[in-house]
């Protein structure tokens, strides 16, 4: 059986990140969708569960309710979740990361260092659920 592409559910308002994101994701072989906010992000996932959710800037909701109600949600839940964020302060990386993301990436970033974190979240996902 071959193995199947792995799922990116990436969310960024901004279209031209948006595209850069899914453009070098595309190129290293995932199958992304991509949603340009909140709202239709969760009616997607309402139907569909991907290996993995990059979120960024969402106009129609704070990015940090956004996690707490796919952490919330049995299905999502143990879905890995990479934040991306242009606040370095302590206190909204904490809020970020208690609300259930799993990486916290600084924007603006090297493309090299966000694909690094996507390779290593599935790779860790993955362990997670052969050991499990």
């Amino acid at each position: 059986m071959p193995n199947r592409r792995k799922q990116i559910l990436v969310i960024e308002e901004e279209p031209v990140l948006l595209d850069i994101l899914a453009f070098r994701l595309e190129l290293l072989g995932y199958e992304v969708e991509t949603k340009d906010a909140g709202d239709p992000a969760l009616v997607w996932l309402a139907e569909n569960v991907p290996d993995l959710v990059s979120i960024g800037h969402l106009a129609d909701m704070n990015p940090v309710e956004f996690l707490n109600r796919i952490s919330d949600d049995p299905r999502t839940s143990g879905v890995p979740v990479l934040y991306l964020s242009p606040n370095s302060d302590l206190d909204e990386v904490q809020r970020a990361y208690n609300a259930g993301a799993n990486e916290y990436l600084l924007t603006p970033f090297d493309p090299l260092v966000f694909e690094k974190k996507v390779q290593h979240l599935l790779t860790a996902s993955e362990q997670h659920a052969t050991a499990n």
